[in-house]
């Protein structure tokens, strides 16, 4: 089978660092290389420094039931690890143990393996490696821009806005630039991409994504999945997502071709009857590391430059990657392993059981029936559902952060251990005092009824704030601004809702009723 290439500015970007690694543990020129389910691509295994090595995969079944995953997200991991060592035939050694550790010590020599993607899961190889099971830990490749990059340009600093360090990436890989200047004369269009919806209609009607097909390795992921009855949330259902290097480059390149052009200008908008719109989808191969973000970025330029693709569609695909994913990774390690515990708003309610169980039938709001029985079949949803219904609601009421930051990372099939804390305790609880974000992502029903087409059929109404037919979160709003109005009222961003929220004439009523809400 033809080895997958190493993906276009990865060994400039990342061979040095490698090299130096190795050089410096002193490690074997044969020593095996260790893959974690998430480093799965030909940016890892497909390494000049790493082409005489044997790949050693590990299914470790204390892993898998060591939290309570959604079912699809298993399959695709699991999927995306046995694809593999298919492909690499000889080359792979596939355990399946209990441990990681015991996996390992079946090898019998020291492996090498790069920086894994949690503080907890490098911590623990940092273990075996004084151990003398790993020989050398090497640096992350799967993401644009290193770490000790990072570092260095974000020197001693504490807070960051995402729009400094998108400018200085577009500059670092030279991504829709003129010289200097970006393609265009601005940086950033994201005015152009906040329409609402297409009244009167249930689809975007833009052309379907690309749809894998399930194959012999799929089924036997689906047989063994059943008998090791592991405790899991959501429904089984046919693969949705790439999870071999040769599918996400087809998933890509249908995305490029069919379905970049009308992305932007919706890509905040929801329509219930059309989960996918123009979104790429390509969210899970490159959080399991078979897609590379600079190849998806390259793509998208290229077909602007090609006269294929509008300016604004790409420009925010290119800053969703290159711009919030990477900032998202980089900040995950730069705020530190105790950053998901923090909780600045003081907020501890528990996670209730029809949001843990995904139980959107048992939910009167359409916005949040519809997203959370979109994560129960379908392990997503986008990014505006993710964030201004359910990471909404989970402000209003006060969810705990960490325990909600958690939920997302087990239940959505692109969610992992570094993707949420900065998304969650960050960017949609405001937990960290304002590190991420400069206010919370806090609305009422009026943003939801404007950007989706719920409110329609719903038995509330997003106008009405008391009453039989108060929306949850239109009620919910004015209940978090009062509670939180010290806070939002020192905000130039968020001052004037504090304003607004004094001049309410039915304000107690509001209070008292979201105090006793048992529907939403």
């Amino acid at each position: 089978m033809t080895r997958s290439p190493v993906p276009e500015g990865v060994l400039e970007t990342h061979g040095p660092g490698v090299d130096e690694a190795l050089e410096q543990a002193g490690a074997p020129a044969d020593a095996p290389l260790w893959l974690f389910g998430d480093q799965l691509g030909p940016a890892v295994h497909a390494l000049p420094q790493h082409a005489d090595r044997e790949v050693v995969l590990v299914e470790s079944s204390a892993v898998l039931r060591r939290k309570r995953f959604h079912r699809q997200k298993l399959h695709l991991v699991l999927s995306g690890m046995r694809h593999l060592d298919e492909e690499l035939g000889a080359r792979s050694t596939y355990r399946r143990t209990d441990t990681y550790r015991e996996a390992l010590e079946q090898v019998g020599r020291p492996v090498v393996v790069h920086q894994p993607t949690s503080h907890a899961a490098l911590a623990f190889v940092e273990r075996l490696r004084s151990e003398g099971l790993v020989a050398a830990v090497l640096p992350t490749t799967t993401f644009a821009r290193p770490r000790a990059e990072f570092s260095a340009w974000a020197g001693d600093e504490s807070s960051f806005t995402m729009e400094n360090f998108y400018r200085n990436q577009r500059r670092r890989f030279d991504v829709l630039m003129e010289g200097e200047s970006p393609v265009g004369g601005k940086w950033n269009l994201d005015h152009d991409n906040r329409e609402p919806p297409p009244k009167k209609q249930r689809t975007l009607g833009v052309p379907e994504p690309w749809w894998p097909t399930e194959d012999e390795v799929d089924a036997r992921v689906r047989r063994d999945l059943d008998e090791m009855d592991l405790p899991t949330v959501g429904r089984d259902g046919p693969r949705l997502f790439a999870v071999t290097a040769a599918e996400a480059r087809a998933a890509l390149q249908r995305f490029v071709e069919h379905r970049l052009d009308p992305f932007g200008p919706h890509e905040d908008a929801i329509l219930a009857a059309d989960p996918w719109m123009s979104h790429s989808l390509l969210s899970v191969p490159q959080n399991l590391g078979v897609l590379h973000p600079l190849e998806a970025v390259h793509a998208a330029e290229q077909a602007h430059r090609d006269g294929e693709a509008r300016l604004n569609s790409v420009e925010g695909f290119v800053r969703q990657i290159l711009g919030w994913r990477e900032y998202i990774w980089q900040l995950y390690w730069h705020f530190g392993p105790d950053y998901v515990e923090r909780n600045e708003m003081g907020h501890h309610t528990p996670l209730p059981d029809w949001w843990s169980e995904l139980d959107g039938d048992a939910v009167t709001a359409a916005c949040l029936s519809s997203t959370l029985n979109g994560v129960r079949d379908r392990g997503w949803v986008h990014h505006i559902p993710r964030l201004m219904v359910l990471g909404n609601h989970a402000l209003h009421r006060e969810y705990g952060p960490q325990a909600l930051s958690d939920w997302f990372a087990t239940t959505f099939v692109d969610g992992f251990a570094w993707v949420m804390p900065p998304n969650v305790v960050g960017m949609s609880q405001h937990a960290d005092g304002g590190k991420l974000a400069t206010k919370p992502y806090a609305s009422g029903g009026a943003y939801i009824n404007k950007m989706s087409d719920h409110c329609g059929d719903c038995a509330f109404d997003p106008k009405v704030r008391v009453g039989e037919k108060a929306c949850p979160f239109s009620a919910g709003y004015w209940q978090f601004v009062h509670r939180h109005q010290d806070l939002l009222r020192a905000n130039q961003r968020t001052a004037r809702s504090v304003a607004t929220m004094e001049r309410l004439g039915d304000l107690e009523a509001v209070l008292e009723q979201e105090r006793h809400r048992e529907t939403f």
